[in-house]
């Protein structure tokens, strides 16, 4: 089965996304909005990981992680495909429970509007 999730890719996107509503934590921030000429049918999600969290095996397994806890968003609970999302992940994800993690990024999608 493919993915619903696809990566924004232009830096013009991330800036837009960046100036737009907010939701944060103490795991993430998450930045969404409206983007024109999206695709309305996938999940348009990134997730940012920065170099102070740690080396890139880190990093990748962080965003691992926020990847299949979105896939299984995207099966379990109402997420809005029009909006565009930006995830910026906090150094505090890291060592975090898989569990515990994936109830509050849960919480926070269902309170986007």
């Amino acid at each position: 089965m493919r993915s619903k999730i696809l990566a924004l890719s232009k830096k013009e996107e991330f800036k837009t996304l960046l100036n737009m509503k907010k939701v944060s934590n103490k795991y993430v921030t998450i930045f969404f909005g409206h983007l024109s000429n999206k695709n309305n049918n996938k999940l348009n999600i990134s997730f940012v990981t920065k170099k102070k969290i740690g080396n890139a095996v880190k990093r990748n397994k962080i965003k691992r992680r926020l990847r299949n806890i979105m896939n299984d968003a995207t099966k379990k609970i109402s997420i809005k495909f029009n909006f565009s999302y930006l995830v910026i992940c906090k150094p505090s994800v890291l060592h975090s429970d898989y569990k515990n993690l994936k109830e509050i990024l849960f919480q926070e999608f269902k309170k986007i509007k």
